[in-house]
């Protein structure tokens, strides 16, 4: 256990609550749902996600009232013990897991509650529910568990049950594809998260400091500061290795495809996706293990460029998408951009402070969409729609607030988590302009399409046809009441990280600080048992700078910029916490916030004013059009070369093993049939046939001989009698 860490022996029962759901309703469900309809069903689903909400906030209230460190901690057993791999299967929860589980089971439980609404006609609805607890305990164990392989075992369960869920209508073998592709996408991903992982275990064994285990690698993979594999930098090969999975589950460039199609799935099963669990992952990954990122610039480079070309990337697809789950799924890649942007930057805790706040109005959102997509009975096209908001009350003014937050209009939550973000960019030691500029362009867009969203959907004449009209009503209770829980903490959720600028303290930012904070290098302790007096290296502690004490058996210092700098210090930290703030902040938040405000005016004037000047432009510019709507034709681009190329590659090996392999086999059959029929046929006729021939020689001579023995006295006399008549005549010429 970690020094100072307090035991806590309920941790388990939060993962193990949504299995004990997933469990019960797969193998009970069915007959369940045929006896009693779908309410026990519900009752499993929903209650098992509420308790582990409760659990969850017990957690974190005892992490709000325990003195540092703040972590909680249970090992339930010793799981593997080989040589230097030592793993227990444990939990952990300290600042950076709370937040984590927090979103996970409060967002989980609200999905779970409006699924009961959304998805009581199925005939699959048990399956729908232990599918989806399911999902939501490879989540909590994804965050919960106290080392790598934990981890690892709550990233391979996402990723197998983001299949299930994706492909839950099976039988439509497009739904079937789509998942077949989210499954096949995070597979690349995955190898080379598993790459990494094997990377930095060879390192650190090297140094005879071997672990996997979280708090333990944050103080030994200082030792790697200098070492090499392949050639490369060992943190920035095994960051860029984790980068690669994170792309995977995180959707970003070029790893992104997987997600638009993900809106094969049940709606419910796009927010719980897209909006706090599997898709955070990444981002809750490189938050985990920023301590090997610190010593890593040139893979935050590489994190924080991917993320600001995503965010811009996916923002210019979302603007003439007419599905409303696609726009939504455009926006959910965009805004994971603007959390790598973050995290590529240092700014860890504004990137896991985005990750909360995109939680609450994201799903609102899909939630959002998926009452419209009720009322509308299935339709998901904007075009097609109009007029909505006189008949969905609830949902469009839920939809509003959150669609307000995600432009990041203050004081909604979206505001003071993406401007965190875009001042970091601009303002940290790893940010520059073309990084800000990326993110501010891309924040204008995201108004821009989401406003064009609304006004397509819920202003305006509905111009859906009369039958559809006539049924049009607001959603269930149980549909609407998650929307307007989630639209609530779309407003207030970004209130915990007002910062310094605006007369606050940015909480959620010093809650996560021990986890962001400092770190004592391995090195000394190493060398020569507990660390030396002075010779303490320190990652940054939020609104500090860290230094390095010379002294003998420092780590030495190399050259600035080079590779295995750390990153430039203090980026984790507040707008300069307790230390007053920078003027031009202010200058920057009026930007974001005139951003915002031109994106859905441009979009009012367009959609509202004059409707008729988007297909004016779209013929105009039609190559521009056709390539945004389109996507780029990344996919086909993907068909033509990755899988076209797979495809002749398995021809070809196909062909190769039909043609030489079984060649050799069947030629070497060939002679070998060939070689024992020869040797058959002279076994036969030659060896055989010499054996049988003697047998036969003196079968033969033996049974004349026989013939002498007959036992007749007269036939001996006569034998006799000749014999001695032919030695007389014998004798008489010789």
């Amino acid at each position: 256990m970690t020094p100072g860490a307090h035991a806590a022996d309920w941790l388990w029962l939060i993962p193990a609550l949504p299995l004990l759901g997933a469990l019960v309703n797969g193998f009970f469900g069915k007959s369940m749902q045929a006896r009693w309809g779908t309410r026990p069903i519900s009752m499993i689903g929903c209650g098992v996600l509420i308790a582990a909400f409760a659990l969850s906030v017990y957690s974190f209230m005892r992490l709000l009232g325990s003195s540092e460190p703040r972590i909680l901690e249970q090992s339930l057993w010793s799981w593997i013990a080989v040589g230097d791999l030592q793993a227990d299967f444990g939990f952990r929860v300290d600042p950076l897991s709370a937040v984590m589980i927090l979103v996970v089971s409060g967002v989980g439980a609200l999905i779970h509650i409006y699924s009961t609404g959304y998805m009581h006609e199925d005939a699959g609805y048990y399956r729908y529910f232990a599918y989806l607890n399911l999902f939501v305990w490879a989540m909590l164990t994804l965050v919960l568990g106290s080392n790598l392989l934990m981890m690892f075992i709550g990233w391979e369960g996402v990723g197998l049950c983001s299949y299930l869920l994706i492909g839950f209508w099976f039988t439509d073998v497009q739904k079937a594809i789509a998942g077949m592709k989210a499954f096949l996408v995070n597979r690349v991903g995955d190898l080379a998260f598993v790459v990494g992982a094997f990377a930095l275990f060879w390192g650190l064994q090297r140094h005879e400091a071997a672990t996997l285990d979280f708090e333990a690698l944050r103080s030994a993979v200082p030792l790697l500061m200098h070492d090499t594999i392949f050639g490369f930098h060992l943190p920035t090969f095994v960051g860029i290795c984790f980068f690669i999975g994170a792309t995977g589950k995180s959707a970003q460039i070029p790893l992104y495809v997987w997600l638009p199609d993900a809106m094969a799935g049940p709606t419910p099963v796009s927010a719980l996706i897209h909006a706090a669990t599997m898709v955070t992952a990444g981002v809750y990954m490189i938050g985990r293990t920023s301590a090997l990122y610190e010593l890593a610039p040139g893979a935050l480079h590489v994190v924080a460029a991917v993320g600001g070309a995503t965010a811009l990337f996916a923002a210019t697809i979302g603007l003439v998408q007419t599905d409303i789950k696609k726009v939504l799924a455009y926006s959910t890649v965009s805004q994971l951009g603007y959390m790598f942007l973050g995290m590529g930057v240092a700014a860890y805790a504004g990137g896991i402070f985005h990750l909360m706040t995109h939680a609450f109005f994201k799903a609102c959102l899909f939630l959002g969409s998926g009452s419209v997509i009720h009322a509308m009975h299935h339709e998901q096209d904007i075009r097609k729609m109009g007029g909505l908001r006189k008949y969905l009350p609830v949902t469009y003014r839920t939809f509003l607030v959150s669609t307000l937050a995600i432009a990041g209009l203050p004081p909604l939550a979206g505001f003071f988590s993406k401007d965190e973000i875009l001042w970091k960019a601009w303002s940290s030691p790893l940010g520059n302009p073309v990084l800000w500029a990326l993110g501010a362009v891309g924040a204008g867009l995201t108004a821009f399409y989401m406003a064009r969203l609304v006004f397509l959907t819920f202003w305006g004449e509905c111009r859906a046809d009369e039958h559809t009209k006539h049924h049009l009503h607001e959603s269930p209770r149980s549909m609407t009441m998650p929307l307007v829980v989630l639209a609530v903490l779309a407003v207030v959720g970004g209130w915990v990280g007002i910062p310094a600028a605006l007369g606050g303290r940015n909480h959620i930012e010093h809650f996560l600080a021990p986890v962001f904070g400092v770190v004592q290098s391995a090195a000394d302790s190493h060398a020569g048992g507990a660390a030396r007096e002075g010779h303490v290296t320190e990652f940054a502690t939020p609104g500090h700078t860290s230094e390095t004490h010379a002294g003998e058996g420092q780590l030495p210092e190399p050259r600035r910029g080079g590779v295995g700098h750390p990153a430039p210090q203090g980026t984790t930290g507040t707008h300069a916490a307790g230390h007053g703030h920078d003027p031009l902040e202010y200058v920057f938040m009026a930007i974001s916030v005139a951003i915002a405000l031109f994106g859905i005016g441009l979009a009012h004037h367009m959609y509202v004013r004059r409707p008729e000047l988007p297909e004016q432009l779209a013929t105009r510019f039609r190559g521009v059009y056709r390539t945004l709507l389109n996507k780029y034709w990344v996919d086909e681009f993907y068909a033509a070369t990755i899988l076209r190329g797979t495809h002749w590659l398995s021809r070809f090996l196909a062909a190769f093993d039909a043609i030489v392999v079984d060649g050799i086999v069947n030629g070497a059959a060939t002679v070998t049939r060939w070689v024992s029929t020869f040797g058959g046929g002279v076994d036969h006729y030659i060896v055989d046939g010499a054996v049988n021939g003697v047998a036969w020689v003196f079968r033969t001579l033996g049974g004349q001989a026989r013939r002498l023995q007959t036992g007749v006295v007269q036939s001996y006399v006569l034998v006799v009698f000749v014999g001695v008549a032919a030695i007389i005549v014998l004798s008489r010429f010789l």
